[in-house]
C-alpha cells in the first residue's frame, strides 16, 4: 500500500493530443533513400481519394502510456496540456474511462488541443501530420508535484523543452522517484552532450535504433558501438526497439544484451507502438524486476497496438499471462561495455 504522500505507482508526464486515422491503399509510394522508411506517400492535389477507414482516437506519449500502465494494475496519473474544447474534453474522458487519475492535466483556455492526422498506407506504415497547440504548453511550475508523488515517473516528449526535463528530473530527485524516459525528437535534437546529464539520472531510457544512431553518431547497423556509448548511462537498463525486427534491451546491473524478434502479426498501423512497448516493459519491470519480463510484455502490448487501428486500441486488456509471456523468445547475452 502507499501512503498518503506516494499514492500512484507511476506519474506520466508528456502530450495529450486527438489522433484521427486516415486510411486508404491509393496513397501512391515513390522511392525515396532520405525517408525514414524509403519511400514518400504521395496523392496528386486536386483529386478526391478514397479512404478505407477513419478513426478518431486520443494519443500522446503521456496518455498512451497512462493506458497501458494502468491496465497492467499500476495506479497511474496523467500530467499534459489540452485545449479548452471538445478534443481535450476526449482526452480526459478517455483517461477516466480507463480509470487513469486527470488531476494533473491543465486546460488552457487560448489554445487548442493538440491535434494528429496519421495517414495510413496499406502496408501500416504512416505518416503524421501533427499540429502541437497546447500540447507543448505544459507548464511544469503550476504543477502541485507532491500531489503525484510516485514511485517512478514515465516522462515522454515535453517538445524539446529541456527546462522543463530539468525540472520535472529534479522533483523526482527530490521524492526519490525512479525515472523512466522516453524522449522525443524536439529533445533528441540537442544532442548527446546536453542530453547526457539527464539519461544518467534515468533508471530506464528508451529510445528506437535510429534515434540511438542519431545519438552516437553511428551507422544504424554499429549496434555496438551505439551500446558502448549509451549502454552504461541509465542506472538500470537502456531499451532499444528496433521496428519489425525486435527490440534490444541492456541491463546494466546483470551486464547482459537482450535481444527477442518481433511477434508475428499483420501490421496495420505503428503509431503508438514505441509508447506501447515503454510502458509495458516499464510495467513489467516494476512488477517483477526482471529486464527480461520487461521484454517479453512489452514485444506482447506493442503486437497488439500494431494490429490494430488506433494507438490506444490494440493496448492489453491486462498483465499478459504466462502463457503469453512464454510466446516470446529471448536471446541473453554476457556484454561487459
Amino acid at each position: 500500500m502507499f501512503s498518503l504522500f506516494r499514492k500512484f505507482g507511476v506519474c506520466t508526464v508528456g502530450a495529450g493530443t486527438r489522433d484521427v486515422f486516415i486510411k486508404s491503399s491509393h496513397f501512391e509510394r515513390e522511392p525515396n533513400a532520405k525517408a525514414p522508411e524509403g519511400f514518400d506517400a504521395c496523392f496528386p492535389m486536386g483529386a478526391k481519394i478514397p479512404l478505407e477507414d477513419v478513426i478518431f482516437e486520443t494519443g500522446g506519449g503521456a496518455t498512451n502510456a497512462a493506458v497501458t500502465l494502468r491496465r497492467f494494475g499500476l495506479r497511474t496519473a496523467c500530467i499534459c496540456a489540452v485545449g479548452h474544447d471538445q478534443n481535450g474534453q476526449d482526452v480526459v474522458a478517455a483517461l477516466e474511462r480507463e480509470k487513469v487519475n486527470t488531476r494533473g492535466i491543465q486546460i488552457h483556455p487560448d489554445k487548442k488541443t493538440a491535434y494528429s492526422v496519421i495517414l495510413l498506407a496499406g502496408t501500416g506504415q504512416r505518416s503524421i501530420l501533427a499540429y502541437r497547440g497546447a500540447g507543448n504548453s505544459l507548464n511544469t511550475q503550476r504543477v502541485h508535484w507532491k500531489k503525484f508523488k510516485s514511485r517512478w515517473f514515465y516522462i515522454t516528449s515535453l517538445g524539446g523543452d529541456l527546462k522543463k526535463n530539468r525540472e520535472v528530473f529534479s522533483k523526482a530527485a527530490s521524492f526519490k522517484t525512479k525515472i523512466a524516459w522516453n524522449p522525443g525528437n524536439g529533445e533528441l535534437a540537442h544532442g548527446l552532450k546536453l542530453l547526457a546529464p539527464l539519461i544518467k539520472q534515468t533508471d530506464v531510457f528508451i529510445v528506437n535504433r535510429d534515434e540511438a544512431a542519431m545519438l552516437t553518431h553511428e551507422n544504424r547497423n554499429n549496434l555496438n558501438r551505439m551500446l558502448k556509448e549509451l549502454g552504461k548511462m541509465p542506472q538500470t537498463a537502456l531499451v532499444i526497439t528496433d521496428g519489425g525486427k525486435g527490440a534490444y534491451v541492456y541491463d546494466v546491473r546483470a551486464g547482459q544484451l537482450l535481444y527477442s524478434p518481433a511477434l508475428p502479426g499483420k501490421r496495420l498501423n505503428t503509431t503508438g507502438a514505441g509508447d506501447s512497448f515503454g510502458s509495458a516493459f516499464v510495467a513489467a519491470f516494476i512488477k517483477t524486476k526482471s529486464c527480461q519480463d520487461g521484454l517479453k510484455a512489452g514485444l506482447l502490448n506493442s503486437l497488439g497496438v500494431i494490429t490494430h487501428m488506433g494507438a490506444k486500441a490494440g493496448i492489453l486488456k491486462s498483465f499478459p499471462s504466462k502463457k503469453d509471456m512464454a510466446r516470446v523468445r529471448v536471446k541473453v547475452t554476457t556484454k561487459q561495455l
